[in-house]
């Protein structure tokens, strides 16, 4: 089974990455690009789990106790299968 966690800062919380790579786009010409948000994307594969629902909530406590930061990320759990 494979899960996919995303994780990315809190609206609330300043991004300099995204900004940087936002004011990069429009140096070149996107001048449509308001926002840049630059998050991570784990993929995990986990063996001997064959339920959708034991695998979210296992990659559910990875991402909160491993992941993320609770205080400035927040994220989000795919069931890829």
């Amino acid at each position: 089974m494979t899960v996919r966690v995303h994780v990315f800062p809190k609206a609330t919380v300043l991004d300099p990455q995204g900004q940087a790579v936002r004011n990069a786009l429009v140096s070149q010409g996107h001048t449509a690009i308001a926002q840049v948000r630059q998050g991570k994307v784990f993929d995990l594969q986990m063996e001997g789990v064959t339920d959708a629902e034991a695998a979210r909530a296992e990659a559910e406590t990875v991402a909160r106790d491993v992941l993320a930061n609770p205080v400035i990320e927040s994220y989000r759990v795919e069931v890829l299968g």
